[in-house]
C-alpha cells in the first residue's frame, strides 16, 4: 500500500485531523491573499501590502472554526460570517476572511436538507454581501462585494449538490441491499415450495401403493394354506404394487437430479474411500489435483460420507468449468472433533465467473450440508482463485429428525 493510501485513509478514518489540515490549508490561503493588495493607482496590478492586526486576527479565527466544522456546522458557520462581516466593515484593502465563511456554507448545505440550505444560504448570502455594499470602505458595485455574492452561492451550491449525490448513492445501496434480502427470500420461499411438493408426492406415492402392498400381502398370508392360487395372485399384485412405487419414486427423485447425474444408479452409493479415484478421474481430464488426508480410522454415516463425496465431486467440477486450464485444485479431508471437515481450494484466475447466487451445483452442495446439521462456506480467496468449505458432524443427525424430536 503506498503512502498516499495509507494517509488517505488515515484521514477518512479521523475526520477532525481532516478538517484541521483543511483549516491550515485554508488560513494559508487567507494570509497570503491578505498580504496581495489588487488596487494600485496604476491600474490592475499586484502590489504587496502589510494586513492589520485584527485582519490577521479574524483570519485565525475563521481558520480555527473550521477544524469543528462536522461537530457544529451551525455555530461555525455564525463565527466564521461574523468574522467576515467584521472584515468587510473595518478591512481597507480587505483580506479574504470570508473564504471561512464559504467553506463553512458549504459544510452545512452538504450536512443538512434543501430548504435549510436555502434558507441558510440565502441568509449568508445577504448578511455578508449586503454588510459590504452598504457598509464597507469599497463602492457597492465594488468587484469584492460580488465575489462575496458569487462565492457563497457556490458554496451553497457545491455543499448541496454533495448532500444529494450522497442521498442518491444511499438509495441506490439500499435498494440494492433490498433486493439482495428480496431474492434471498424467494429462493428460500422456492426451496420450501419445492420440498413441500416432493413430499407431498413421496407422500402419496408411499402411502398408497404401502397401503396396497399391506392390503395383499395380508391376504396372501390368511390364504397361503388353504388356497394357494389366491395366494400366488395376491403376491403378484403386491410384486406390481412395489414395481409402481419403484417407478413413481424413481420419477419423482429423477426431478431432483442434475442433467450429468446417472438416471439410475446401480451400485452403492459413494464416499471418501473413493476419493483417489474422484481426484483421478479430474486428473485424467487435465486438472491439477492434490488430496490430502488426516481423517484416518474414521467411520462416516452413509449420509455424511456421502454429502463429503458429493461436495468435493461438484467443487472440483466448478473448477474445472470455471478456473481456467493451468488451474490446480488441493483437497484436504481432516477430523477435526466431532466433525470432518472438507476443503477444496483453488488458483484459478476465473474462479469469480461463477453464475450469481452460485449456480444450482452450490445451491445442491448447501442444501446437503445443511440437512446434516452442517455449515458451508464458499467465496473467492484473496489473490485469486476460490474456496469450499464445509463441516459435517461425524455423527449425523438430519434437520428433519431434530424437528421430530
Amino acid at each position: 500500500m503506498s503512502t498516499l493510501e495509507r494517509a488517505r485513509r488515515h484521514l477518512k478514518a479521523h475526520p477532525m485531523a481532516l478538517d484541521a489540515a483543511l483549516a491550515v490549508g485554508v488560513l494559508a490561503c487567507m494570509v497570503v491573499g491578505s498580504f496581495v493588495d489588487p488596487h494600485e493607482k496604476s491600474g490592475v496590478t499586484w502590489a504587496l501590502r502589510t494586513p492589520d492586526v485584527l485582519s490577521l486576527l479574524l483570519i485565525a479565527l475563521g481558520a480555527a472554526a473550521l477544524v469543528f466544522r462536522r461537530r457544529a456546522p451551525m455555530t461555525v458557520l455564525a463565527l466564521t460570517g461574523t468574522a467576515s462581516v467584521v472584515e468587510s466593515v473595518t478591512g481597507d484593502p480587505r483580506a479574504p476572511v470570508a473564504m471561512s465563511a464559504v467553506i463553512a456554507l458549504y459544510t452545512v448545505a452538504s450536512t443538512t436538507d434543501r430548504p435549510t440550505t436555502w434558507r441558510v444560504g440565502l441568509l449568508t448570502m445577504t448578511v455578508l454581501t449586503g454588510s459590504a455594499m452598504l457598509v464597507g470602505p469599497l463602492p457597492w458595485y465594488a468587484q469584492e462585494n460580488l465575489a462575496i455574492f458569487a462565492w457563497t452561492g457556490i458554496g451553497a451550491t457545491a455543499g448541496d449538490a454533495v448532500r444529494s449525490r450522497r442521498a442518491v448513492v444511499a438509495t441506490i445501496r439500499e435498494r440494492a441491499e433490498r433486493a439482495e434480502r428480496t431474492r434471498e427470500e424467494e429462493a428460500r420461499r422456492r426451496v420450501a415450495e419445492e420440498r413441500l411438493r416432493i413430499a407431498r408426492d413421496l407422500h402419496d406415492v408411499v402411502a398408497h401403493h404401502i397401503a396396497l402392498v399391506n392390503v395383499q400381502a395380508g391376504v396372501a398370508a390368511h390364504v397361503m394354506d388353504k388356497r394357494p392360487d389366491q395366494a400366488k395372485e395376491a403376491l403378484a399384485h403386491v410384486r406390481e404394487a412395489s414395481r409402481s412405487a419403484l417407478n413413481e419414486l424413481r420419477a419423482t427423485v429423477g426431478l431432483l437430479r442434475q442433467s450429468g447425474d446417472p438416471e439410475a444408479p446401480t451400485e452403492p452409493a459413494p464416499g471418501l474411500d473413493r476419493l483417489d479415484e474422484l481426484a483421478g478421474t479430474f486428473r485424467s481430464a487435465g486438472l491439477q489435483v492434490e488430496v490430502a488426508r488426516a481423517d484416518q480410522g474414521t467411520t462416516l454415516p452413509a449420509a455424511v460420507d456421502l454429502a463429503a463425496y458429493r461436495v468435493i465431486q461438484e467443487a472440483l467440477t466448478n473448477v474445472q468449468k470455471h478456473a481456467g486450464q493451468d488451474a490446480k485444485a488441493e483437497v484436504s479431508v481432516v477430523r477435526v472433533g466431532p466433525n470432518i471437515e472438507i476443503t477444496v481450494l483453488d488458483d484459478g484466475a476465473a474462479a469469480d465467473d461463477l453464475p450469481e447466487g452460485g449456480g444450482h451445483g452450490l445451491l445442491g452442495m448447501r442444501e446437503r450440508v445443511t440437512a446434516l446439521r452442517g455449515t458451508l462456506t464458499t467465496g473467492p480467496r484473496y489473490g485469486g482463485g476460490f474456496r469450499v468449505h464445509a463441516i459435517l458432524p461425524v455423527k449425523s443427525r438430519t434437520r428433519a429428525a431434530e424437528d421430530a424430536v
